[in-house]
């Protein structure tokens, strides 16, 4: 979270364990960065994802507040579970808290949502009837 400067502890503490939380959840490893991109936006959240630790089983979630873009990038493994339709759906709904003013609530959310779509449905094993 490079632009955390913007952020007060609180709300640093809020998304990191929204973060937490979401790794927890779906076993996927997330990233956000909230700033500028340098350069065109997808590529430079693209060479962002790619320097994570893990990048086929991360989800970069990038924000510009300023140029009201949010980006989100899902690895190899990640995608499997988190199809296109669900990552729209995700950001639709961050960008809709961003417009009420609301960016640190957005992106927990958004992050936790993600999660949850990206979260592998539990078997249930029902034996002979």
């Amino acid at each position: 979270m490079p632009a955390g400067d913007a952020f007060s502890a609180a709300q640093k503490h809020e998304i990191d364990k929204a973060i937490r939380d979401a790794e927890t959840m779906c076993r996927y490893e997330f990233s956000v960065y909230v700033g500028a991109s340098d350069g065109e936006t997808r590529p430079f959240a693209e060479r962002l994802h790619g320097a994570l630790v893990a990048p086929s089983r991360s989800v970069l979630v990038l924000v510009d507040p300023a140029a009201r873009i949010v980006e989100i990038i899902t690895g190899s493994e990640a995608r499997r579970d988190l199809d296109d339709a669900e990552v729209k759906l995700a950001a639709l709904s961050m960008q809709t808290a961003f417009a009420a003013g609301d960016l640190v609530g957005g992106i927990t959310a958004g992050v936790l949502q993600l999660a949850e779509h990206a979260r592998r449905p539990t078997l249930l094993h029902g034996g002979p009837s």
